[in-house]
């Protein structure tokens, strides 16, 4: 590491040398920008004693820090350049109590295009975007150049969008207190409220895995075509209580939704995975749409516990009554139960041919 960097990586700077700590806050203000600088005051103390200031992605130079007294932990190098991102959020978390800050900062897919345009001329930029696209988002995740990748770069230089990053800083037991764009790089305020999620196996293919809440309670693993980001799962429960609910049930301004995802849903291609779903037997056709635990816990308690009597279906009461708020959602689906009851087999088909008929011939759309 070059010898203007900031801290090296093998240790932080002792507090109890005084001149050591001043060095070290000078190196910080010829290191980052003044924007940058008040982002990180605004978050933590930096002349605190208990807040540690790094330069690294090395999970081992973290982990040395474990056992001190540690306030606010601030992370001047980019987490997409750590080889295992969710391990090295993982080992941050260790070492922090709960509540403590971490702050840091990393290069999103939309920062890393602006940047290549900018770095390049046209005609070498676009052709280079994609081909950096592939190499550095793609391969890292798909098994047979997965290790490939790895060996190549050490996991380093990494592309991750911006679900992806809050994603995975709220599975490895972060909440997000702010985050916002500086000098073309993401910057964020994160707080230990729990510890890491153990289930790091986030799927990337094309096919995504949702865990949904099934009859009698039961959780189940409904498939459909990918049309969010990386960790955009971990995201509802934050973006909820950023934006709540638009009309249609739908979290409002949702980025974690992909370009080509939105096609997909346009046309209802995404839900054809489902399909197996109802053949292993947790959907059927017609029925109350399969929740995830978060959106569920929005439903009134007594529909809450209704509907876990009930097989989750493909093809929801939703498209029916076409209902704009929440509480006309819980109404609709209380009709299609009450109407169920009386005539299981006459209610399924009747509500499959009102759907069919207002999603193709009058193009109802759920988003």
């Amino acid at each position: 590491m070059p010898q203007d960097k900031l801290i090296k990586k093998q240790d932080a700077v002792p507090r109890s040398d005084v001149t050591a700590w001043v060095i070290q806050l000078n190196s910080l203000y010829a290191r980052v920008s003044p924007k940058v600088v008040r982002y990180l005051t605004s978050h933590a103390s930096i002349y605190d004693e208990m807040t540690f200031i790094l330069e690294t992605d090395s999970i081992f130079s973290v982990q040395k820090l474990k056992g001190k007294k540690i306030k606010s932990f601030i992370n001047l190098r980019r987490i997409n350049d750590a080889r295992f991102v969710n391990k090295f959020l993982s080992a941050i978390n260790g070492i922090l109590p709960y509540n403590g800050m971490f702050i840091g900062y990393a290069e999103t897919m939309e920062q890393r295009s602006r940047r290549l345009l900018r770095k390049f001329p046209k005609s070498i930029a676009y052709p280079y975007r994609v081909l950096d696209f592939i190499f550095k988002r793609i391969f890292p995740k798909w098994g047979p150049t997965r290790k490939l990748y790895f060996f190549l770069t050490q996991g380093s230089n990494r592309v991750m969008s911006l679900p992806e990053i809050l994603g995975r800083l709220l599975c490895c037991g972060f909440c997000i207190v702010d985050y916002q764009e500086i000098d073309n790089l993401l910057y964020f305020a994160a707080r230990k409220i729990k510890l890491p999620t153990r289930d790091f196996h986030a799927s990337y293919g094309p096919i995504f895995r949702m865990r949904r809440i099934g009859k009698g309670g039961k959780t189940i693993f409904v498939y459909k075509f990918r049309t969010m980001h990386p960790y955009a799962e971990y995201l509802q429960e934050y973006l909820y209580n950023q934006n709540s609910l638009a009309a249609g049930g739908k979290i409002r301004n949702d980025f974690r939704v992909t370009r080509w995802g939105r096609i997909l849903r346009r046309f209802w291609i995404d839900e054809l995975p489902m399909l197996f779903n109802v053949l292993k037997g947790d959907l059927k056709i017609v029925g109350p749409r399969p929740l995830s635990s978060h959106y569920l816990s929005l439903y009134r308690p007594s529909l809450r516990i209704r509907r876990a009597k009930y097989k989750p279906g493909l093809v929801p009461p939703f498209y029916v009554d076409m209902p704009k708020t929440l509480d006309e959602i819980m109404d609709s689906e209380e009709r299609y139960l009450n109407r169920y009851d009386m005539n299981p087999l006459g209610t399924d088909i009747e509500y499959f041919l009102k759907a069919f008929f207002n999603i193709f011939i009058r193009h109802a759309r759920s988003h």
